[in-house]
């Protein structure tokens, strides 16, 4: 059975979202998986200074951080984050940045990985972000699985080829209809780990 372990860090609940959509298309291809999160590194004051950020924290308690055993576990990983300023959030960055026992020990060489992201705005670094993180994952030594423009799936969803992105309103609702784009990308992370691993 192919193991996909989807990687996500969400504030107030978007990526989580996209990660939660992942996580129902790859178990609907009979792919096992595993659900977890960056640990948050902002303080409470942050937190608490944004009703829904705190609201989120607070509901998603149960749901494991990553550890790098999530890593080596895995196929494939889904990484559904945020852009900051162009580049991936910190709280994800940070657990990348500690992951070189397992990278020196090989074992993130051929990993099938793939990204997800969203921003405030249409043009707000959502491209930028995802070559930020397929970057580091060059230095992995991972197999890039990016969507492209293979499905109409991810051209009706904004067409990002690096991956599904979405844009947030000032409610935090998404404006693009991107849950099919989000799925069909995780069904391709399995194929191709399925493929590389089979």
């Amino acid at each position: 059975m192919t193991k996909i372990a989807i990687v996500y860090y969400s504030s107030t609940g978007t990526n989580y979202q996209l990660a939660q959509w992942a996580k129902e298309a790859v178990e609907g291809v009979g792919a096992e998986t595993r659900l977890v999160k960056a640990p948050e590194l902002a303080p409470d004051v942050a937190i608490d200074a944004n009703p829904a950020w705190r609201a989120h924290y607070d509901a998603t308690q149960d749901i494991p951080e990553v550890t790098s055993d999530d890593i080596v576990w895995a196929d494939g990983v889904i990484f559904s984050v945020p852009s900051r300023f162009g580049v991936m959030a910190a709280q994800l960055k940070q657990f990348i940045d500690t992951q070189g026992g397992i990278w020196a020990n090989g074992d993130t060489v051929n990993k099938v990985v793939s990204g997800m992201t969203s921003a405030q705005n249409a043009h707000g670094g959502q491209e930028a972000t995802l070559l930020s993180l397929y970057i580091q994952m060059m230095h992995w030594g991972a197999i890039i699985a990016a969507p492209g423009y293979s499905e109409a799936e991810y051209t009706t969803a904004g067409g990002n080829p690096y991956g599904t992105s979405v844009t947030i309103d000032d409610n935090g609702n998404m404006i693009e209809d991107v849950e099919e784009a989000v799925k069909r990308q995780a069904r391709h992370v399995v194929d191709i780990a399925s493929r590389v691993n089979g």
